[in-house]
């Protein structure tokens, strides 16, 4: 791996999902383990952007349509009743990448679980000359495991940090890691810090 061509990639880490007045803070969702990554991340991001690389966000979107009424597909809808007009909304506070993590060299706005399906991550790495992908986020389950299998079947070599990811639920974040392990490289935050020349 060589950090000119690697970005830290991380998953969903926006103010609607994370921060108390944000969408699921107001709804009473969330998990401590969650609400822990930004500061676990921020010690990759700042060794890999020192050694050259680059830090992309890719951000969950509800784009909002006629009167502002946001386009929610029928299974997200089912499964959080709660979203709004407003809520990751495209230029919102809710919208915005936390600020433990910003800015981002690159954002990326996505409609469904993988930063590689319908977005132009393909082209910035294309652009940036990046082989090599550090990934963390939210959910294990949810968007970060179907962005590492979208960039293992695009021969995107991915390391998956264990700790610098989470789900609501602890056992359904082990059993992720476990089912993710023959696609993609494993380590803890700390480790990719050693890794990238970093103290952590």
């Amino acid at each position: 791996m060589t950090p000119s061509s690697t970005a830290l990639l991380t998953i969903d880490l926006q103010n609607d999902f994370l921060h108390p007045e944000g969408a699921y803070g107001r709804a009473g969702q969330g998990a401590d383990s969650i609400k822990a990554l930004p500061n676990r991340i921020a010690p990759v991001k700042t060794a890999l952007t020192k050694a050259g690389g680059s830090y992309i966000s890719a951000q969950f979107t509800l784009v909002p349509g006629r009167g502002r009424e946001p386009l929610i597909s029928p299974h997200l809808k089912k499964l959080r009743p709660f979203l709004t007009k407003g809520d990751f909304e495209p230029g919102s506070f809710g919208h915005s990448l936390v600020d433990t993590l910003a800015p981002a060299d690159f954002t990326v706005e996505k409609v469904a679980y993988s930063a590689l399906y319908q977005t132009r991550l393909e082209y910035i790495l294309r652009a940036m000359k990046i082989d090599s992908l550090i990934i963390g986020g939210i959910v294990t389950n949810g968007g970060v495991a179907s962005t590492v299998r979208d960039a293992h079947l695009r021969d995107i070599h991915t390391i998956l940090l264990s700790d610098g990811c989470a789900a609501f639920k602890d056992d359904v974040h082990e059993a992720t890691l476990k089912s993710l392990g023959s696609v993609t490289e494993i380590m803890t935050c700390a480790e990719a810090v050693t890794l990238l020349g970093g103290t952590s």
